[in-house]
């Protein structure tokens, strides 16, 4: 079994639309007449829906988890887009504390935005799967868009990767990115 869609309550759907857009989310369709709205986040293989009589829960009571591979980026990324979104901070046995996990250690690191209705989206940072989550060999990249953002990130560790071998042309780079992207899409660890 997976899960396909997310029902969120939302109080007006245009302004929820406009919100997913600017998120840079995938409209998948909404119906002529439906009064139901698709979108799926970048990479993702679980979509959202709101509109008309879709749930009775209170708009604004939803809480979701988006996992990302790097929280800086997906921070930074948020802001540009003009997202509201909280300071990136990590949890120790003292409770939550601000910043990143210093040693980036997966599932410790997050932050937070909401939607217009107060639906909260909370971003937690995975550098490496747990067992069994995600398999390798099925990496699948839904989307031109997915494909072209992993490829950017692949392309910028890629460079960090070849200052810490001396700045050589690695003819190995297409195996390398290969890799890279498995690993992220997987939460795998990554190649250095």
């Amino acid at each position: 079994m997976k899960l396909e869609v997310l029902v969120l309550p939302v109080s007006d759907m245009d302004r929820a639309t406009e919100f997913y857009t600017k998120l840079g989310w995938r409209h998948d369709f909404t119906p002529p007449g439906s009064g139901v709205v698709q979108f799926t986040p970048t990479g993702a293989d679980t979509s959202i829906h709101f509109g008309t009589g879709l749930t009775t829960a209170a708009p604004g009571s939803a809480v979701a988890f988006l996992i990302v591979s790097d929280i800086g980026a997906a921070h930074r990324q948020l802001t540009a887009a003009g997202i509201d979104v909280s300071d990136v901070f990590h949890y120790t046995a003292h409770g939550a504390l601000p910043g990143p996990d210093p040693d980036h250690s997966t599932y410790n690191s997050y932050a937070t935005f909401q939607d217009p209705d107060g639906n909260t989206w909370k971003l937690q940072e995975v550098t490496t799967r747990l067992p069994g989550r995600i398999d390798a060999a099925a990496t699948v990249f839904s989307s031109h868009r997915g494909l072209k953002d992993a490829l950017f990130r692949a392309a910028i560790a890629h460079g960090e990767h070849e200052k810490r071998t001396g700045g050589q042309y690695d003819e190995n780079w297409p195996d390398w990115y290969a890799a890279y992207m498995v690993a992220e899409q997987a939460g795998t660890e990554l190649p250095t």
